[in-house]
């Protein structure tokens, strides 16, 4: 945590020397335009995505794929609260492993994930305050037609309740657990399977597991009992068969210990102090994710943008603004702050240099 923080705030350092001219916008709007492409904009960006990450408990981690727009709202003597469009992709890594999302692959291109995240990121520069009080994402899986057409032998995804994706992890676990040197674990839920045909049918799997304790018992030298623990890591196994053989093989990554600090924010804000700031009021807003079956060919054709990635963070239909307390934010309990959040621009009040770059450019993977 300590070698995070002194990154954050050198790159705060940095945006705070930077020269990053706001495109002027007519005068009607609150809105400064920021630049998709600009270092300090992606810093900050990279940031919004990390917070979003330390904040999900199902699915996978989400990297940053393109900066689809920023918009800055100044608070007057308050900083300023910025609106971000973010095009991510899933990776490999669970979101229970903690790890940043820099340092996890994305996936293959016929299993992966893609969507939009829409979130207020707010930014005190003088105070070292960053904050992100509210998010929204959407996601949907690539295409299975067009994968299909691009690539005929690649997987396909499989339905979580088959029997035999179940059967292809209990028995991938039961041949880790034979050779397993550290201890037992069980069974907690599958979250990813696919099959392909290759000499036969073959199964591909992701599940999560926990650790279960191994019990002497009469009828056997080892039994298992489940324990109350939450899931300790993620395997992958594979279960197919050549002609006779039976083909399995697997492999499980253990997530580091998650220990919390009671009382502990469940998001970053970083101050001169160098503490985390008291715990949120129930002013404090939250975020969510929602997962939306793949686009055909002809939905995407037919569908507005908005449709196809219903992406809202609509917290205020108001157009004056709505106040937001941030007092918890501030080291006086006597200064009372309030932040102006406004109606989320439109997609087509941007700069034109957005979206950004894409690090991935595929047009399967970006949103419409």
């Amino acid at each position: 945590m300590g070698l995070f923080l002194l990154l954050v705030l050198s790159i705060l350092a940095v945006c705070c020397t930077t020269t990053s001219v706001p495109q002027k916008v007519p005068s009607h709007s609150p809105f400064f335009l920021r630049g998709c492409n600009d270092a300090d904009m992606l810093a900050m960006a990279a940031f919004v995505l990390q917070d979003i990450n330390n904040d999900l408990k199902e699915g996978y981690v989400l990297s940053l794929n393109r900066v689809s727009a920023i918009q800055e709202h100044r608070q007057d003597d308050l900083g300023s609260l910025f609106y971000f469009t973010l095009d991510v992709l899933s990776t490999t890594c669970h979101v229970l492993s903690k790890k940043p999302w820099r340092e996890c692959k994305e996936r293959l291109l016929h299993e992966q994930v893609y969507g939009q995240c829409k979130a207020l990121y707010y930014v005190n520069m003088p105070l070292r305050i960053l904050y992100l009080p509210a998010y929204n994402c959407t996601l949907r899986p690539v295409s299975r037609r067009k994968i299909q057409n691009m690539c005929p032998d690649c997987p396909i995804p499989a339905n979580l309740s088959d029997p035999k994706v179940l059967e292809t992890a209990i028995e991938t676990l039961e041949r880790y657990n034979r050779d397993s040197e550290s201890g037992q674990y069980s069974l907690v839920k599958v979250t990813q399977a696919s099959s392909q045909w290759m000499f036969g049918l073959s199964y591909f799997v992701e599940y999560l597991i926990k650790e279960s304790p191994c019990i002497e018992t009469e009828a056997s030298s080892c039994g298992y009992q489940p324990t109350d623990s939450g899931p300790v890591g993620i395997c992958r196994g594979s279960l197919g068969r050549r002609f006779e053989v039976k083909l399995v093989s697997m492999n499980c990554d253990f997530f580091k210990s998650q220990a919390l600090t009671p009382g502990k924010r469940k998001f970053p804000v970083y101050q001169r102090n160098k503490k985390p700031a008291q715990s949120p009021s129930k002013a404090v807003l939250s975020g969510s994710v929602q997962y939306l079956p793949e686009l055909d060919d002809e939905e995407s054709q037919e569908l507005d943008p908005a449709e196809a990635f219903p992406v809202h963070l609509d917290l205020t239909t108001n157009p004056q603004g709505e106040p937001l307390n941030a007092d918890f934010l501030f080291r006086s309990p006597l200064m009372i702050k309030k932040l102006i959040v406004l109606p989320f621009p439109k997609e087509e009040q941007r700069s034109a240099e957005c979206p950004g770059q894409a690090y991935f450019s595929n047009p399967i993977i970006l949103p419409p």
